[in-house]
């Protein structure tokens, strides 16, 4: 089901996503060389307790009894996505460093009632939901890896650009495919955005790549839908595999990737960034 938010919902969602923007920030100004991967987490878990919030991807189920064991998602070099912030993962120079995030937003009823926020009845503790990541360079990165942060970057927000009340999911589509593909980088298919703000993951499926015009999850956005675009970028193919834990996904020929990622809303006219400053 495609929910359409509420003014008052919108936002609590807001608010939460600007909250979850000054945790991205700090924890991805951490990534320095030598230090691991568990040392964002904790400042991240810690970050998103003292504002009230939950972190949306620690146990969250993948399927087949498999659950994401960290807050944050700290995908390196060619890993894709769902790489988890483990101590043995350590930053060096050179290395670039995804870091996606998402946060459960108020789930304290106080800071509720002080707000006078409504509760997200979908929900057992009664939050919003935002979503959102961005790829760093640790230290002195390669120019290649620099050019696949830049062309990543700027496909998210051509994306974005294309959001409005009555487009279709192939007009973000195909911006962001036509730019990546211009530098012969490959757009990841296997994975894709997604709606946001009831749960972590809603529908509809937001793709990065044009499907047929005709089918019918080519759908219309409309005024008040929350999505999160989220380009997955590799410097070769776009094909993928998987680590043997069965959930960090990377690149099958072992080149970088870099993703950015907001949660956005539909208005009338255009969108409004709900996880920037």
């Amino acid at each position: 089901m495609i929910y359409i938010k509420s003014e008052e919902e919108i936002k609590v969602i807001r608010e939460g996503g600007k909250i979850l923007n000054g945790i991205l920030e700090k924890v991805s100004s951490l990534a320095k060389p030598g230090v691991s991967a568990i040392e964002l987490e904790k400042v991240a878990v810690s970050e998103i307790k003292k504002a009230g919030g939950r972190p949306a991807f620690k146990n969250y189920p993948l399927g087949d009894g498999i659950f994401f064991p960290t807050a944050l998602c700290v995908s390196l070099n060619e890993e894709i996505i769902h790489g988890s912030a483990d101590k043995d993962k350590v930053f060096k120079s050179g290395d670039i460093v995804d870091i996606d995030v998402g946060m459960e937003w108020p789930i304290n009823e106080s800071i509720r009632e002080d707000n006078n926020f409504p509760t997200n009845k979908h929900s057992e503790l009664g939050g919003f939901y935002t979503d959102m990541c961005k790829t760093v360079g640790v230290g002195v990165i390669s120019k290649e890896n620099k050019k696949l942060l830049n062309i990543t970057r700027d496909c998210l927000y051509k994306g974005i650009s294309k959001v409005k009340d009555g487009a279709r999911l192939n007009d973000i589509a195909q911006v962001i495919e036509d730019l990546a593909e211009s530098h012969d980088f490959g757009v990841v298919r296997d994975f894709v955005g997604h709606g946001v703000g009831y749960k972590a993951h809603e529908a509809p499926d937001i793709f990065h790549y044009t499907i047929k015009d005709n089918s019918p999850e080519n759908i219309e956005l409309k005024e008040g839908m929350i999505i999160c675009i989220e380009p997955m970028i590799n410097l070769g193919t776009w094909q993928i595999d998987f680590l043997d834990n069965e959930y960090t996904v990377v690149t099958k020929d072992g080149l970088p990737s870099a993703h950015f990622e907001h949660t956005i809303l539909v208005t009338k006219d255009g969108y409004k960034i709900l996880t920037d400053k």
